[in-house]
């Protein structure tokens, strides 16, 4: 079925028959196009207009993407996250809100100047703040697991890996497996600031908002949630084995 965010009515012949919704869309960063596919027109209007659609189609479940209540600073993707966490809220739908930390396949990779592959790392802050990285594939277990689990409804789900890790302990694992010890600089949070004072573009900004937050750390406990769904969570060094495997 076909339909797009930014065209209601599309979406209310999507939801038809419908029995829950799982929502992980963003414009950010793969179909940004200002004015087109952005932060408001997408990740805000867009959405609201997904779980307005699925109250009209009387779904019964919806769960919905957002990202760690500890990346809570004031920038353009952060506020339609938390706008829209509160429309689905008051919807009257039954809801889970997923917020997961930091993705690894994101942020340990060359997109945000973490080139494990040259050994080079660009680190946000002073690199002792611990963050709950967790795998994508981990948050796509969550969201299926959620359609049937309890401990999902009507939750607002705070997602990280098995363990916090400092950027700094993630590159000594990353230096234990590559056998090559990495060149590493430092990004302060001051200077994140000016970038972010100095930036125009709505999804420049919230890119720079993340970094930021990352700067100051994301932790995460995560032993209640994990008794609740009863899965294990990858942890760090097993993404990067797999990630140096498969650069040879």
């Amino acid at each position: 079925v076909k339909g797009s965010l930014c065209d209601p009515h599309s979406l209310k012949a999507a939801c038809q028959g419908v029995s829950a919704v799982i929502c992980t869309v963003s414009a950010m960063p793969f179909c940004y196009k200002p004015g087109v596919n952005d932060i408001q027109s997408v990740d805000f209007e867009g959405v609201n207009n997904l779980i307005d659609a699925a109250k009209t189609s009387k779904v019964k479940q919806f769960i919905y993407t957002s990202f760690s209540g500890n990346l809570d600073r004031d920038f353009p993707l952060r506020n339609a996250k938390r706008a829209v966490e509160k429309h689905l809220k008051e919807s009257g739908l039954v809801y889970t809100i997923l917020r997961p930390s930091m993705f690894m396949e994101v942020w340990l990779s060359p997109a945000v100047g973490f080139d494990a592959a040259n050994a080079k790392a660009t680190i946000y802050g002073s690199g002792d703040q611990p963050i709950a990285w967790i795998a994508i594939q981990d948050v796509a277990r969550f969201a299926v697991e959620s359609l049937t689990n309890p401990a999902a409804r009507n939750s607002v789900l705070e997602l990280g890996g098995p363990q916090s890790l400092s950027p700094h302990q993630v590159i000594k694992l990353f230096e234990a497996v590559k056998g090559k010890t990495f060149e590493v600089t430092h990004v302060p949070p001051e200077a994140l600031q000016a970038q972010y004072e100095g930036a125009a573009d709505p999804m420049q900004k919230s890119f720079i908002g993340l970094m930021t937050c990352y700067a100051y750390g994301d932790p995460i406990e995560m032993s209640g949630i994990q008794k609740s769904f009863g899965f294990q969570l990858t942890p760090v060094k097993e993404h990067i084995e797999r990630t140096m495997a498969a650069a040879g």
